[in-house]
């Protein structure tokens, strides 16, 4: 039985571990921590954990979790996880981070998007991106991981096999992506608030989301080049889920079954990967509570353009769904343990 710690855990992203891992039959949470609720009982926190979840919250002591824990979610903000990690702390546990902090391999970058200086850059060599479908062999070997974040989840999956062939102008490339509300967070900002987003649309963000450089960087090792991309973010009124949509100017003249293909040699065997039928487009509802991302393409030959969709739910494929699938795979498990999730509907 793995033993689970989990930092952050009455965030939405950490609530969400919670909730998947109590049903994950090789895993037991032995840590609940929030620095937030420290001794306050985990239930009370999210009531829908009445008589399932006994435990009350701890503090974030990565030490003594390390000692504990044979791994460790950091789902907190952008600089505690850098800050708290350490040699003997690795050398004691794994560590998934949901947040930014070992993602970008540029240092310099990692500090202009997120405005704070990085307290662990000895690691960020060695952590391992966790997108688990382009980088599954490196994910088992790691001892440390980086969660992907959630819109860019879904937007480099969406673009992924395209940029891999060549086929697509990587400089042409735009995402347009639209979130619900809980990838904000959990905690209270005027903007996200009830009577601000209800009713509403807007976009946020625009020309600077941190998620930018993240996107740009993955897609380039893809394509072999350096990529520079518009991305620009949406808020809807809606709980969960990721809709991307992005477009791209085509290099050559293809056909559906070409790109189709393409789309088949990447995915055709991933669990969690569902290229949809010819027209068939993706929609948020049918991928929320799972850890699907859905995927299809049109290609528009008035304008030798090509627009590619995916959808996920932002706090499981997005964020804590993800972060199991990386578990499983770091020790050795079905990577699909735990995360046999049928999307809910309505």
């Amino acid at each position: 039985m793995i033993k689970v710690g989990i930092i952050g855990s009455t965030g939405y992203a950490g609530g969400e571990l919670v909730r998947i891992l109590t049903g994950h039959k090789d895993a037991e949470i032995v840590w609940y921590g929030s620095r937030s609720y420290v001794d306050k009982k985990y239930a009370e926190v999210y009531q829908n954990m009445f008589q399932i979840v006994d435990a009350k919250c701890m503090d974030d002591n990565m030490d003594e979790l390390a000692r504990r824990a044979d791994v460790i979610f950091t789902a907190t903000p952008q600089g505690l996880c850098a800050s708290l990690v350490n040699e003997d702390i690795l050398s004691g546990t794994k560590i998934v981070d949901l947040s930014a902090d070992f993602r970008i391999k540029d240092v310099s970058v990692y500090e202009k998007w997120y405005g704070i200086e990085h307290k662990s850059p000895q690691y960020i060599e060695e952590a391992v991106y966790g997108l688990c479908e382009i980088n599954r062999e490196e994910v088992k070997k790691a001892r440390l991981v980086a969660n992907p974040g959630c819109y860019t989840t879904c937007s480099i999956l969406t673009a992924y096999p395209l940029a891999k062939e060549g086929i697509i102008d990587m400089s042409t490339l735009i995402v347009d992506a639209k979130s619900g509300t809980s990838g904000a967070g959990r905690g209270a900002k005027l903007p996200n608030l009830f009577c601000e987003v209800n009713e509403n649309m807007k976009a946020y963000g625009v020309a600077s989301h941190r998620h930018t450089p993240e996107i740009e960087e993955q897609l380039g090792y893809a394509s072999g080049e350096k990529v520079v991309i518009n991305f620009t973010p949406h808020l809807v009124p809606m709980n969960r889920g990721i809709l991307a949509t992005e477009y791209a100017t085509l290099k050559e003249k293809v056909s559906y079954g070409d790109v189709k293909a393409i789309y088949d040699k990447y995915y055709k065997d991933e669990k969690f990967v569902r290229v949809l039928e010819k027209d068939v487009l993706p929609e948020t509802k049918w991928v929320e509570g799972s850890n699907y991302v859905d995927i299809n393409f049109k290609i528009d030959p008035r304008t030798n353009r090509i627009i590619m969709m995916g959808a996920i739910d932002n706090l499981v494929k997005g964020a804590a769904g993800q972060a199991v699938q990386n578990m499983n795979l770091m020790f050795g498990l079905d990577e699909a343990e735990g995360l046999n999730l049928v999307p809910m509907f309505p």
